[in-house]
């Protein structure tokens, strides 16, 4: 599926080795990279780790960035929301601007964009400008996940070098997010929380100078941008994105909630009709039509729903009902990044011995008792028998419920058909994280005990884990 980076261009033979002779005076054409898949494989993981390093970075900076620029609670939620409209909107988009542009062409200027949106954050004035800087970044954030991801499955054929390279990047992801966790608390300790803000730049630099040298480019796709899908496609994942948001705050019923989602959905609506119409849609629906792909990409809507609690809820259990400190919640968390990084290491190697569907099912079932575990947590449970056997859990359960997925979404396809699964793939999760997040906040909502809040949202993480259990019952038996 890679495309081919070792031929050498025609009329570029030397004067003594055969070829075609070159006038003096002409232009070489520009020698292609060499074929570095090593190398490709660590920038695109490095570009993954860094954009899943700034949602906790920006958590742990905002009660900072709140006392210093005089944000009001709903201006330092815009502050989180614009990122997250922009990157929801626009992953569709992006990964078609990449297949007609050249996708590491859009994944090096999304780099290029996000890194500097994250440098000029941590100078910026006024919220106002923070909010403005932040919708740019996630624009970044959306062109170089969905060209990243592609350019991962064009460098690697189908087979163990993929399933390898995507646990790959799913353990540098989750690493970088330890140590990120661990030296952003020490960071905000010590220091300003703009220096916090700073510690994507240096890696962002890194890989807009390393992607042209190790990464090959694809080759375009030839056509036009379906400009009415891509309005359509912004604006309804933008409008459910926020809706969803607005969800954790306001009632189901609310005009912020309600109005928004009921837009999303009737623009989503119409744009899934001008694809099927579309000479060249954004996203191909054939994509729909394979039942494990479908299965596949409905699991990853649901599978936030069970890694989201433990971030959301542990880290108040810990300072609140412990007196914990930032760092040391973030020191709390660490099993869950560091079990995932170590048992997606072995999860090729498990995938390979008993398939997919089973691999999917454990990891699952690990998310389903890990929820209920942590249900019962209570203020005298204990770190090490109440907490820890949860995270371990959530860490080995979250590791091999990636790799299934994310091989049945994208296999069996055309290199033109890569971009919009990669896309469809990254806006789903987006859009799940988002559903989660406010399905488990409104079902934990109207408890005057924290207790029973997080009881209640851990069991509603249960049940979304239970629904992505059920996606990989139904998932055909394949031969590992």
């Amino acid at each position: 599926m890679s495309a081919s980076v070792t031929e050498r261009p025609a009329g570029a033979g030397s004067a003594t080795g055969g070829g075609t002779p070159v006038p003096a005076g002409a232009h070489l054409p520009r020698p292609r990279p060499r074929p570095r898949p090593g190398l490709a494989l660590a920038v695109i993981a490095g570009c993954n780790a860094m954009i899943q390093l700034d949602d906790p970075i920006m958590n742990i900076a905002l009660p900072g960035i709140r006392a210093d620029l005089g944000l009001s609670a709903l201006a330092a939620s815009w502050v989180i929301g614009a990122y997250l409209l922009a990157f929801g909107g626009l992953l569709l988009l992006g990964g078609r601007a990449g297949d007609i542009l050249g996708r590491r062409k859009v994944f090096v200027a999304g780099v290029a964009l996000f890194t500097a949106a994250a440098a000029v954050r941590a100078a910026v004035p006024s919220g106002e400008l923070l909010i403005a800087v932040r919708a740019v970044e996630g624009a970044g954030a959306a062109c170089a996940a969905a060209n990243g991801f592609v350019l991962m499955l064009s460098t690697f054929a189908e087979g163990p070098a993929r399933k390898r390279a995507i646990a790959v990047c799913t353990a540098v992801g989750a690493a970088s997010t330890a140590g990120g966790l661990l030296l952003a608390g020490a960071l905000t300790s010590a220091g300003s929380w703009r220096w916090v803000l700073l510690l994507n730049v240096p890696m962002g630099l890194a890989i807009v100078l390393l992607a042209p040298r190790v990464i090959a480019e694809t080759e375009r796709i030839r056509g036009r941008f379906d400009l009415r899908g891509a309005l359509l496609s912004a604006l309804g994942a933008a409008a459910l994105v926020y809706g969803l948001s607005q969800a954790a705050e306001h009632p189901w019923t609310d005009a912020l909630v309600a109005g928004p989602l009921l837009a999303g959905l009737v623009l989503l609506s119409v744009f899934v009709g001008t694809q099927r119409r579309a000479a060249e849609p954004i996203v191909r629906l054939r994509l729909f039509r394979d039942r494990d792909r479908a299965l596949a990409f409905a699991g990853m809507l649901v599978l936030p729903g069970g890694l989201i609690g433990a971030y959301f809820f542990l880290s108040q259990f810990f300072q609140q009902h412990h007196g914990w400190s930032p760092l040391e919640a973030a020191f709390g968390l660490l099993p869950v990044p560091l079990t995932m990084a170590a048992v997606a290491g072995v999860g090729v190697r498990v995938e390979r011995a008993i398939g997919p569907k089973p691999m999917m099912a454990i990891g699952t079932a690990a998310l389903v008792a890990e929820n209920l575990w942590l249900s019962h947590l209570g203020p005298g449970d204990g770190y090490l028998t109440g907490v820890l056997p949860g995270l371990l859990l959530l860490g080995a359960g979250m590791a091999f419920c990636v790799i299934p997925p994310t091989v049945l979404a994208t296999s069996g396809l055309r290199p033109e058909e890569l971009g919009s699964a990669a896309s469809v793939l990254n806006a789903l999760q987006s859009v799940g994280g988002s559903l989660c997040i406010a399905l488990m906040v409104t079902a934990s909502a109207g408890h005057a005990d924290f207790s029973d809040t997080m009881s209640a949202g851990f069991t509603a993480g249960a049940a979304f884990a239970a629904a992505a259990l059920l996606i990989a019952l139904s998932l055909r038996p394949r031969r590992p």
